[in-house]
């Protein structure tokens, strides 16, 4: 799990408010799901076969190595793509949106 991207500006504990927080967190989410498929794409390209033949188990782990990579290269990047959709979609957060609705929706 991702606990938030790495850029500049104010980060989930600086001071910003709950909705900021888990905006940052989403965008690192999408960014790591981005990633995913690229890297399962590039993994489409590399020609299979050889000396042995890769079972469903090889398939399984390079699905969850890929999945990690991603996960903590969007973790680590800077003016990626997270960054990229929390700086555009920051601006369109409510300030009145922090007070807890009471619902139990956001849990």
């Amino acid at each position: 799990m991702i606990d938030a991207i790495g850029s500049v500006g104010p980060g989930p504990m600086d001071g910003a408010t709950k909705e900021e927080a888990r905006l940052r967190k989403l965008a690192a989410e999408v960014e790591g799901v981005f990633m995913q498929q690229m890297f399962k794409a590039m993994r489409s390209t590399v020609p299979s076969g050889g000396l042995s033949d890769a079972g469903q188990g090889e398939a399984i782990f390079t699905g969850m190595l890929d999945e990690h990579i991603a996960d903590v290269a969007a973790a680590r990047q800077q003016r990626g793509l997270g960054d990229a959709l929390y700086r555009q979609l920051v601006t369109r957060l409510d300030p009145a949106s922090d007070v807890p609705s009471g619902s139990g929706s956001d849990q």
